[in-house]
């Protein structure tokens, strides 16, 4: 069974999707992929001519809830469970420089 997808070809899209990917690694996506393009060549082969388009394999109707106000968590029960907090207010790690601009 020749591969459709080869190990220099996962590298490539590795290398741009900033990935940094072991040997093992490139190897295993390679023939992933390759099964994946296997398994879709194999759906092209059905005939699906007269079959309509789906969104939804079941017929669904609009399930969203109505939009009703109702109470809000208080403060407390929102920074219950959180990992660090500053006053009421979720303590997160900082993420931009100073000298960003931001």
């Amino acid at each position: 069974m020749p591969q459709k997808i080869d190990e220099s070809q996962v590298r490539k899209v590795a290398q741009l999707s900033r990935l940094e990917l072991s040997d093992e690694e490139v190897t295993q996506f390679s023939g992933q992929f390759s099964a994946i393009l296997e398994y879709i060549e194999k759906l092209n082969e059905l005939n699906t001519d007269g079959v309509e388009p789906l969104a939804h394999c079941v017929p669904m109707h609009n399930v969203l809830r109505q939009d009703i106000p109702e109470p809000s968590l208080s403060n407390e029960q929102a920074l219950a469970n959180a990992p660090d907090r500053e006053g009421e207010f979720f303590k997160v790690p900082k993420i931009l420089e100073e000298q960003s601009g931001l």
